[in-house]
This record gives C-alpha cells, sequence and structure tokens, in this order.
C-alpha cells in the first residue's frame, strides 16, 4: 500500500486524447463486437460485458488505487456529502480529494480524468450491444429485444449518473458562468451513441439538461418497449423492466426539481414530480421486491452483500476470477467493508468509513439501521450491535460511527477471494418508496407525509412519526430518511445537489477531520459540479470555454 495520492498533471501523462467514447483508450479487457463476430454467442458476450466493466480496475493506465470502476464512482460521491467521513488514517485515503474539495478536482489532474475516463469507457460497452443489434431482427426476436432492453437501460443509468454530475448548478460562488464567460447553466455533457462518428465527437458540444433528459428518457421508453414480460436472464446484474421503470423515476425526479429551480415553473415541475411518482409504483409494483427486514439488514455474513434478497433491484457483482478481487486492494470490500483484516477500510490501514456524527444522532434509537454504526460510549445501543467479531471490533475500532453496514463475504475477514466477492446495490425497492413519497409530498404534502409514515412504520419502526407539516419540511424529513436508508450506496449526492441542500461538517461534536474537510457551504457544494478533464476539452472543439470551473479553494476547512 501508499500513501495517498495528491494529484498528477494530466498534461504530464502519455495517455491517449479522449473523445468522447475514447475509443483510443478502451482497454483489451473489454469485448468488443470485432473481436467477437465470429463466435456464436458474441451478442450475448456483448451484453456480459457491459455488467463486467463495472469492475473494471485501472482505467487509468496507471497504479492510483481509487481507480476501481463503478464502485469508485459510488464512494466518491458519497465522500463529496456530509454522510460520510473516511479516516485519512495516516495518509491511505484515497479518496481524500474529492472529500477535501483539493486542487486535484480541477481539469488538469487524474482526479478529475478518472470519472470521465471510466463513465465513457462505460458508454462504450452499452453502444456495443446497442449497435450490434438492429431494431428490424428485435421486432422479431424476443431474445435480441431483450439484449437491446438492456443495453438501452444500462445506457440510461450511466447517462443519468454522468448528467447529474456534470450538470452545471447555481451555486453561492457561480450561477451558471464558465471562466471564459460563456452561459454553462444547465449544461450537461456530451452525447456519444451508436451512431456518433469520429469526426462528430470531436466537435460534440454539452447538451442542455432538456436535451439530456429527451435522451436518456428515450433510451428507457424504447427499453420498456423491448422488455417482454419474461426476464430472459434471471440475474439482478441485469436490467430489468422494473429497473427501467426505476430509472425512470430517477429521471423525472431530477427533472422536477430542475424545472422547479432553474425553470421557475411550478405548474411543469408539479406535472413532472407526478410523473415521478407513478414511475416508482411502477417499478415497486413491476418488482415484485420487497423492503429489507432486520435480519436482512443486520446479518454478519450476508448483510448488504448478497442480492438474493427481494429488496435489491439492480446489483453489481464481483466474482473470485475478477481481477479485482485478485488484487485485494481494488475492490469494494476493501474501501468499503470496516470488518476486514486486508483492505483500506479494514484494521490493516485503518481507513474505516464512518456516519457523520449530525446524520448519526438523527436516527431514532428505536430503528434498527441505527444498529449497523458503532454507537458512542455509554449508548443503551452499545451491546446491541451484531459485529461481525465483537473482538475485532473493540480492539480496532477506537470511536464512535465506524460503519458495519457492508459485510465482507460470507463473513471472511481474512481472505479476499472470498470477502471481496460480494454483491453490491445499485438499485433497491427502498429507493422507490422514497422517491414517490418525495415526489408525491412537492405536489400534495399530507399525501406524501402519509406515504413516508407507512414506510417507515411497515418496514422500519413502528413508533415512527414526524412534526414537518410545511412542503419544505416534509420533503427535509423524507430525504433525511433517504439518506439513512441508503447511505453508503452512493445516491445521497443527486439529492443534495438537485435539492441545493447545504453540506454542513463543521459543527460541535463533528468527527470531519479540522483542517482538512470540516468545511460549510450555502446551498449545493461548487464540488458537486463535476469538471471536465483538460485531455477532453483539449480534444473536443465543442467544449472549448463552456467547462465548469474549477471547485478549488473555495471553501475553507476549519482548523
Amino acid at each position: 500500500m501508499k500513501a495517498i495520492y495528491k494529484g498528477i498533471v494530466a498534461a504530464l501523462m502519455a495517455a491517449p486524447a479522449l473523445t468522447g467514447c475514447i475509443e483510443d483508450s478502451v482497454p483489451t479487457t473489454i469485448i468488443t463486437a470485432d473481436q467477437l463476430q465470429s463466435s456464436p454467442k458474441a451478442t450475448e458476450a456483448l451484453l456480459w460485458a457491459v455488467t463486467g466493466h463495472y469492475n473494471q480496475i485501472g482505467t487509468l493506465g496507471t497504479s492510483e488505487h481509487f481507480d476501481f470502476g463503478y464502485p469508485s464512482m459510488m464512494h466518491i460521491r458519497d465522500v463529496m456529502t456530509e454522510d460520510m467521513y473516511v479516516r485519512d488514517a495516516g495518509g491511505y485515503n484515497w479518496f481524500s480529494s474529492w472529500s477535501s474539495n483539493s486542487i486535484a478536482l480541477g481539469e488538469d489532474y487524474l482526479v478529475a480524468q478518472f470519472p470521465w475516463n471510466y463513465y465513457y469507457e462505460q458508454v462504450l460497452t452499452t453502444n456495443n450491444i446497442i449497435g450490434n443489434i438492429p431494431r428490424a431482427e428485435a421486432d422479431e426476436n424476443a431474445t435480441l429485444a431483450y439484449y437491446l432492453a438492456t443495453g438501452l437501460s444500462a445506457r440510461a443509468f450511466i447517462y443519468l449518473d454522468m448528467a447529474r454530475c456534470y450538470e452545471f448548478l447555481p451555486t453561492e460562488f457561480n450561477k451558471g458562468v464558465s471562466r471564459e464567460g460563456k452561459d454553462i447553466l444547465g449544461l450537461t455533457l456530451p452525447w456519444v451513441d451508436e451512431t456518433t462518428t469520429e469526426e462528430q465527437q470531436r466537435n460534440n458540444r454539452r447538451l442542455t439538461h432538456d436535451e439530456m433528459v429527451a435522451k436518456i428518457k428515450a433510451d428507457l421508453e424504447e427499453a420498456i418497449r423491448y422488455f417482454g414480460d419474461e426476464k430472459l436472464i434471471a440475474e439482478k446484474t441485469m436490467p430489468s423492466k422494473a429497473v427501467a421503470y426505476g430509472l425512470m423515476a430517477r429521471l423525472y425526479l431530477w427533472d422536477a426539481s430542475y424545472k422547479a429551480e432553474i425553470n421557475n415553473d411550478a405548474q411543469a415541475a408539479s406535472d413532472t414530480y407526478k410523473l415521478a411518482a407513478q414511475y416508482a409504483r411502477m417499478a415497486i409494483t413491476e418488482s415484485g421486491a420487497v423492503p429489507l427486514t432486520q435480519e436482512e439488514w443486520l446479518n454478519t455474513t450476508t448483510g448488504f452483500n448478497d442480492s438474493s434478497v427481494s429488496s435489491w433491484m439492480y446489483t453489481g457483482r464481483y466474482v473470485a476470477e475478477d481481477d479485482a478481487v485478485a488484487s485485494g486492494l481494488l475492490n469494494w470490500t476493501s474501501f468499503c467493508c470496516n470488518e476486514q483484516e486486508f483492505g483500506y477500510s479494514g484494521s490493516v490501514a485503518g481507513a474505516y468509513s464512518e456516519i457523520g456524527a449530525s446524520l448519526y444522532k438523527k436516527i431514532n434509537d428505536r430503528d434498527f439501521r441505527k444498529l449497523s454504526f458503532k454507537p458512542e460510549a455509554g449508548s443503551p445501543l452499545e451491546k446491541r450491535i451484531p459485529y461481525l467479531d465483537a473482538t475485532f471490533a473493540e480492539k480496532n475500532f477506537d470511536g464512535p460511527y465506524i460503519a458495519i453496514k457492508f459485510r465482507p463475504g460470507s463473513g471472511e475477514m481474512s481472505d479476499p477471494k472470498i470477502a471481496a466477492a460480494v454483491d453490491y446495490p445499485l438499485m433497491r425497492v427502498e429507493e422507490m418508496y422514497f422517491i414517490e413519497a418525495e415526489a408525491t409530498a412537492h405536489t400534495n404534502v399530507a399525501a406524501g407525509k402519509q406515504l413516508l409514515i407507512d414506510f417507515m412504520r411497515a418496514h422500519r419502526y413502528a413508533t415512527y412519526n414526524t412534526r414537518a407539516t410545511s412542503a419544505d419540511a416534509v420533503v427535509q424529513e423524507i430525504i433525511l430518511q433517504k439518506r439513512i436508508e441508503l447511505w453508503g450506496e452512493g445516491l445521497s449526492f443527486f439529492d443534495i445537489k438537485r435539492l441545493n441542500y447545504s453540506v454542513t461538517r463543521y459543527y460541535d461534536g463533528s468527527n470531519f477531520e479540522p483542517g482538512l474537510d470540516n468545511f460549510n457551504t450555502n446551498g449545493r457544494p461548487a464540488w458537486m459540479n463535476f469538471v471536465i478533464t483538460r485531455q477532453e476539452v483539449d480534444n473536443n472543439t465543442g467544449l472549448t470555454g463552456f467547462n465548469n470551473p474549477s471547485p478549488a479553494g473555495l471553501y475553507d476547512p476549519v482548523n
């Protein structure tokens, strides 16, 4: 293991130029259509390449240990909120650049380049499958129709993530102007699909919010049309019609917030919130999924590492043969499971992930979700925490708030071949309940509040109640419970950004590190507007003058 990466200027790298779909820098481990033309299972192999790339390590071609695929994207988003703190632990926190709003978030650094590289490589895997299935053949062949639907859903999943990260929304420092004085308010990122030529990629502008919504919506509508009544591959690593409905709910929720804040169009926002609620309910019904029980949530061997539970709708999966697992370090368990003895978040390095103290204190003691974190000394919960190994916890967990939500595979703490071969959640049905409640609350406060109460009493603790009455207060309470529910799953970032919520890390009792990442924002943090890497800007004239400005130096941590 090595000390924390501090940032390397991208101009010094001998890496190929990026042009949207970055065809020149795709690793040889990604299956392409040309490589598979002679295989009778070529189309199916292209489909599996989509899910396999979620666990891709070494996207940058360097030795940066934050470079471990989609789970890294989830972790990046979480450390940019106030909900997750990761201990620096002598320089072993590879995600410090994101949590501390460092200079490395600027366009000249690998830290900024990594998400761009990874996301567009994942787009390429989806374009490969979509581009190799003619619509006319899909119309006549149920299997090809299913493959096409999964590819379209996977592309929508990735673009929806990217668009929400890179879209420029106003902050206390900048209302929507690039460094060169261009209007960038609501701009997302370039669209690259299976028909985009190299020439087009070289001059490919950022789509507006509305244009991106239309593109993603079109993919999802087509996917829903091509999904049959049966899921031909019974794997949660593959999208389904229920997942497509869930993605549509996410899309409309994002769009409705934009219409309310940026367009200031209350009626359009209301109509779109209703669509978000509608699709969330469709996802719940179509999936047949049931929220996690207390036993499932707190299970010491299968808790949050096994997608066979009903709640999980879409999942990433590591298997023993994956390079990420073989590495021992570049995987979800290494960075997100504190109860292990080989990775960064375990006892060897001590870069433990913790829940933010302020969020922890807002969890009711009756709520079993609070048992996912080490309590403060003297708490009545101390004897109730279901540690995998109480002796290990007593020896290594030297303070409160350390998480045990994500368990190593089969409860194995030492052997990464077993401990790292886990599933990780990409969509759970609980999220749909919270989307339905929030979207409803924006148009009918009482009904939205009741949906939250019904969910919490039925699935989290029977005595739940809230005194919130106004629309803003009810929505804030829904988002609070959603943040608790989805802690560590990479989703709270999107709600904080779209709703213009502040991030507060400096307060009495904060566990964020003084002088490093304990700063407060007024409204959405500037760092949530991701900066496009310079390599892409230099090779795509459509982006000239239209990049998001670097957020570095805008906030001062308190010593």
